[in-house]
């Protein structure tokens, strides 16, 4: 396929869809810098433009490490009014039509390939047909605009409506490659495409998240106390309550058919750790206002709140702002994590830090296995209160070794993710250093 930046003076070109630079979500900012990481270390000259579902457009300053770059940031948003030029409706509408001056279409094809990732794991229809096809649309935007599909590591399904199962099957088969992020997730991409399953294009891999840089700790957003333990020597254990769940725990209850008591459970975890002689920094990782149903922070805020006062000196809540990349920096100087937020266990895993996890889905079991940590995953649908209290608490007895297994296995993630990055390249037409187009499945 031609390109109006085919030219080898021109900048390579790509577009990004499903890892919103502008969210609260710090696990999709994690999957924004981690791809345009990947892209800007091959070619720093690179024009990326990564889409979101707000509205306008503009440049949007990106810090990678310590070297500042520039990402050209455009509204698709999903609302129904099909007349605004930055809508999903009004860019499929226009790509049929030629073009006719959509400034996000022209961006699509003036590009080298579109890149997707879903969020790490919204394609499904688990959560309705409007969240479907807000996730479907940027795949056929670039389809019907004739540029290469790079589905990005990423979860496929569950798909329970047949007819959105078929949707999903003929855009995903349409794909240049597709990457899964896990074993799991792999076997459902392989289900998923059936007779159109091809080895050299479907691919296994790791979650983009464990190529994501670490930058500068935001002295700013960590509290005195924590800056104090960590210059005593004192051990601090880290965790993050997920607002989604705890701050509506019989909602969780029905919609992921909790056994377990998770407010109950991260309130005595707490308190557990701090009787074991631990420091505990609480780490929000949806950054949503007061108030709002799945605000970290609130959650975090609340689980202090309800400590004995005695207990409180030895809780800290690590406040807002910073961003993906920084707060992974803060849980690298952690000696044991436990997260419900699946991308604040991926930040520590991949630092190297023991770590557990509340699972609210199957999704958490194929990450941890990859790093030979399959042990730290407790199933709150499976486990009652105490026994996932006990599981949290096992995982945090046995830390050294769980480091050390950790240790072992991390060089081969990591150099499945760089791998993985090289073929990604490749599929889309750019150059890789060190790059193998056969980079072979993780």
């Amino acid at each position: 396929m031609s390109s109006s930046s085919d030219s080898p003076a021109d900048p390579p070109r790509l577009c990004l869809f499903g890892a919103a630079p502008s969210t609260g979500n710090l696990g999709v900012s994690a999957l924004f810098l981690s791809a345009v990481a990947g892209v800007l270390e091959a070619h720093p000259d690179a024009h990326i433009t990564a889409f979101d579902f707000g509205w306008g457009s503009g440049p949007l300053p990106v810090r990678i490490g310590e070297r500042p770059f520039t990402v050209q940031r455009r509204g698709a948003n999903p609302s129904k009014r099909f007349w605004r030029m930055d809508t999903l409706a009004n860019m499929r509408l226009m790509s049929r039509l030629g073009g006719l001056g959509n400034p996000g279409v022209k961006a699509i094809r003036a590009s080298q390939a579109v890149w997707d990732v879903s969020g790490g794991d919204s394609f499904t229809d688990l959560y309705g047909p409007k969240r479907f096809w807000t996730t479907t649309h940027p795949k056929f935007l670039a389809v019907e605009n004739q540029r290469p599909l790079v589905l990005l590591p990423q979860t496929y399904g569950p798909f329970e409506d047949p007819e959105l199962r078929r949707i999903a099957q003929a855009v995903t088969a349409r794909a240049q490659v597709a990457w899964a992020r896990d074993a799991v997730s792999f076997g459902a991409l392989h289900e998923l495409l059936g007779k159109d399953f091809d080895p050299d294009r479907h691919r296994q891999g790791v979650d983009l998240a464990f190529g994501l840089p670490i930058s500068t700790p935001p002295e700013a957003a960590l509290p005195r106390p924590v800056l104090d333990w960590w210059n005593q020597g004192a051990s601090v254990s880290g965790i993050n309550v997920s607002g989604l769940i705890y701050l509506d725990p019989d909602a969780a209850q029905s919609r992921y058919s909790f056994r377990a008591n998770y407010r109950e459970v991260m309130d005595r975890l707490v308190r557990e750790l701090i009787d074991r002689g631990e420091r505990v920094l609480l780490v929000p990782h949806v950054i949503e206002p007061k108030g709002h149903p799945e605000s970290d922070p609130e959650a975090c805020e609340r689980v202090r709140q309800a400590l004995p006062p005695a207990q409180r000196e030895f809780v800290e809540v690590l406040r807002p702002p910073y961003t993906a990349s920084e707060v992974k920096s803060i849980l690298a100087r952690l000696d044991w994590f436990c997260g419900t937020r699946m991308h604040s266990t991926i930040g520590a895993l991949s630092s190297g830090v023991p770590t557990a996890a509340v699972a609210y889905s199957l999704k958490f079991e194929g990450v941890f296995a990859s790093c030979d940590q399959g042990a730290g995953v407790a199933d709150p649908r499976a486990l009652d209160t105490q026994e996932t209290l006990d599981h949290l608490l096992a995982s945090f007895v046995a830390k050294q070794a769980r480091q050390e297994q950790l240790a072992a296995a991390l060089p081969r993630v990591k150099q499945q993710a760089r791998a993985q990055m090289q073929h990604l390249l490749h599929a889309s037409g750019l150059k890789a250093p060190d790059a193998s187009p056969s980079a072979p499945s993780a």
